[in-house]
This record gives C-alpha cells, structure tokens and sequence, in this order.
C-alpha cells in the first residue's frame, strides 16, 4: 500500500553558546561547497533526412521522448549530462537549431527558463512547445520545499523522479506527436502501450522493494531537493536538503537545523550527488552518524548513450536501488528488473 509522505520541519532554538560552537564548528565546511555552475554545450548538427526533428531539454525527459517517438523523428537534448539544468544557459548554437524544430519538450515548472525563452524567440509560430510539467500537475498540486520555497514563487520541477507521472509526461508527448504527426499515429500508440506497461511493472517491484525498508526509515536527506513528488507517491518523508533555493552555498545556521532535524529524526543514511560532491553533505553525515552516500543522480543517466542503463528507467532503478540498500531495505527485487525501452532510443545526449 502506498501511503502520503508527511514534509517535517523543525523549529529549533538554541543557546548563544551552543549556536557559536555550531557555527565555528561548520564555518570552514560551508565554505568548502561549491556553487552549482551551467555548462555550455555546442547543440549537435542535425542531419535532415526527411524526418521530424524533435528537440528536448534534460536527458530523463529525453529519454521518455525516444521510447514514445521511436525512430520516427530525430530527437535532440539540449542540455548536457551533469549540468544544473537548473542555472543552464543554452549556446547561441542551440538558436539554430531550435529555429528548425518541428516540436519542443521541455519539463517547464520554471525549470529551464533560459532555454525556453531562447525557444519562444526563435520557433516558428505553428511549432509547439510542450511544458510537460505544467501539464501534469495544478498549480494546487506544485511542492515547495527548502530548495524551493514558496516565496521565490518556483515549484519543484523534478516530477520525472515519480513512475506515476511520467506516464503523464509519456501520454502528453504521445499526444503531441499524433497532432503533429498523424501518419504515425499507429507507431506512437504502439510504443505508449508498451512503455506503460514497463512503468507500470517498474512501479510495481518499486512498491515491492520499498515495503521491505522499515517504515521508520524512509526518509531522505538529499543535497537537492529532487524528491519530492516521489516521497508522497511512496509514503516516504523528506527530512531535508542542503542546496538552497539560489543554488549557492548553505549558511551555517541552515547545516546546524538540517544536523538537528537528522538527530531527531533518526535518519540513518544522507545521500549526495554523483556530479555535485558535497563536502558539507559529507560533514553532516559525520556530525549525526548517517551514512554517507554520495553517487544520486537528478538527471545524469547512468552508462552511456546506446546501453540499455542510459534511459530514465536505468536512472531510477540506480538511484532507488541506492536509496534501499543505504536504508536498510532488501533491493534484490530491483537489481534483477530488465531495464529495457519500448523503441530503439537514437537521441542525441550531450555529453
């Protein structure tokens, strides 16, 4: 059974003394993290052979892309594997090349605005561009949280952690392409059916491993918030993250609640990311007794283009295989899934 996470977060108060040996303890920690940074990235020439040319944004969304459409367009991401698709400004290159798409997915929910106002400007006035996200929830559904708050007025985009939703996103990208590509109706319904019925089985085993983590212990401490449409589709409860809303570094009054809020909560395992390092994260975990993990992916797909992991279903197999084993759960009903795609998955993926 799958049960609605609860979001907690503690008010705490501490003594002048207290607050001080907090604040000198984790000063030089703080300091050590890095800022997420963009990269740029040349767009990829694209060969005109005839077919429709498709262009997408991160590679998860990229890769749900590929095994709805198939072989029947050509298929371009954007932005490069391990960037912060959050702070990513596309190249003047990528102009070009969006000024001959016939379609544009994005994952929208304000989370690649320099990319979509690069696409507003340079699209042809009959060409859709596709705001998955904003698609697939109401705004009455969006989730704040300390990466982002309410205040800054921008919602959790990372909708693609959560099985159920990325059906969404499949059935609007199916969608899209008969409207625009009616002659391949057959292809993409074919392809549809046959990715929901991967989710759906996906989903399943999911539910099966988790079930096997104590209920106690479902709990995420996590660098970047990714999380957390996930945790309320699963029954889990995100304690905390450590990268705040500008994506710069936390204070050290922020690592000082985040360090109470896992001693309180008793949470056994703190998990980093595979391209963000996080030296502070690592700290944390030393302060509290949580195990350190530091290998997440947001949206960096596992192994490379063409291997069956390079897909959005090799990434969330990784990251919840990780999460269950650094938890205390049993994830053998996970490591044996066949990760697989519906359709021959030819997109480009910057790398």
């Amino acid at each position: 059974m799958k049960r609605r996470a609860t979001h907690r977060h503690y008010s705490l108060s501490f003594s002048a003394m207290e607050i001080s040996r907090r604040l000198g303890a984790f000063a030089v920690c703080v300091a050590l993290l890095s800022a997420c940074s963009g990269s740029d990235s040349g767009s990829s020439s694209v060969k005109d052979d005839g077919r429709l040319l498709v262009v997408t944004t991160v590679a998860p969304i990229t890769s749900i892309a590929a095994n709805v459409i198939g072989d029947r367009a050509q298929i371009v991401g954007l932005v490069p594997e391990g960037t912060n698709s959050h702070t990513f400004e596309p190249p003047p290159s990528a102009a070009e090349l969006l000024s001959t798409a016939d379609v544009v997915f994005i994952n929208g929910l304000q989370l690649e605005e320099p990319t979509k106002a690069l696409a507003e400007a340079n699209l042809r006035d009959d060409v859709p561009l596709v705001e998955l996200g904003d698609r697939t929830i109401d705004p009455d559904q969006f989730k704040y949280d300390f990466s982002f708050p309410e205040s800054e007025g921008k919602p959790n985009p990372h909708l693609w952690t959560d099985p159920t939703l990325v059906k969404v996103y499949a059935q609007l990208i199916h969608d899209t392409m008969v409207g625009v590509d009616p002659e391949g109706a057959a292809t993409y319904n074919t392809n549809l059916q046959a990715f929901i019925a991967i989710v759906d089985e996906f989903d399943d085993a999911v539910s099966a491993t988790f079930e096997t983590i104590p209920v106690n212990q479902r709990k995420l401490v996590t660098y970047h918030d990714a999380y957390a449409y996930f945790a309320d589709t699963y029954g889990w409860n995100v304690v905390g993250a450590v990268q705040p809303a500008d994506f710069g570094e936390p204070t050290a009054r922020d690592v000082i609640e985040l360090i109470e809020q896992i001693e309180a909560e008793d949470v056994p395992a703190v998990f980093g990311s595979e391209v963000f390092p996080s030296p502070v994260l690592e700290q944390i975990a030393n302060e509290t007794g949580a195990i350190y993990v530091d290998d997440l992916r947001d949206d960096d797909l596992p192994g490379e283009p063409g291997e069956a992991d390079h897909s959005w279903l090799g990434l969330m197999k990784f990251n919840f295989v990780t999460m269950t084993d650094a938890l205390g759960g049993d994830s053998s009903g996970l490591t044996g899934f066949d990760v697989r795609n519906s359709a021959l998955d030819e997109a480009t993926y910057p790398q």
